[in-house]
């Protein structure tokens, strides 16, 4: 299921609710720095790759010339990448914002450089509702299926790093228990 690319609508929902469509919850995700094994993987991988490029960079330089200097790209990837492993996430979680209606799932970001952005998801009998409970709730209601180089990979699609997701996911279970008993209501009339 892929998520709905909305138009901006500039204040409020005008435009983008359906009629008698209900917004059940807003919320946002807890923005707290995490450190784990995908960060210091990410962190590490970054790291190695600034150092190789360093001892490169030093290689190039006993040559003369400037020669070195084409080196300082991948320094500062490897840089980039150590750094992001860890802010990235909490960054990101900073500008992001989410609704729940008795239809569909919204995640509005608001990125700087990047603008604004607001997907919707539907949420039918048909949904698969994945709960990941830790110090706080990660509840996945979709999958998108994004293009790499051998294939296609599913990247989970949800609300994450809820502090009341336990009430969330009880709303989100309804809607979609909900909508399944008016789907088969119009599957036997």
């Amino acid at each position: 299921m892929s998520g709905r690319n909305h138009a901006a609508t500039g204040e409020g929902w005008d435009g983008v609710l359906a009629p008698g469509e209900e917004i059940l919850w807003q919320g946002r995700p807890d923005a707290a720095f995490v450190i784990g094994v995908a960060q210091i993987g990410g962190a590490l991988f970054g790291l190695f790759f600034a150092g190789f490029a360093a001892v490169w960079m030093m290689m190039a330089s006993m040559a003369g010339g400037y020669f070195w200097s084409f080196g300082l790209i991948h320094f500062s990837v490897g840089i980039s990448l150590a750094f992001g492993a860890f802010f990235w996430g909490p960054w990101r979680r900073r500008h992001t914002w989410y609704t729940l209606t008795d239809r569909r799932a919204f995640i509005a970001t608001d990125m700087p450089l990047a603008g604004r952005r607001l997907r919707s998801w539907q949420i039918d009998g048909d949904s698969v509702l994945e709960f990941k409970a830790d110090n706080l709730v990660t509840i996945n209601f979709a999958k998108e299926y994004r293009q790499t180089k051998n294939g296609t990979r599913a990247v989970d699609i949800g609300f994450e790093r809820l502090e009341d997701g336990h009430e969330v996911y009880r709303l989100m279970t309804n809607v979609r228990d909900r909508r399944l008993a008016d789907q088969q209501a119009k599957g036997t009339a």
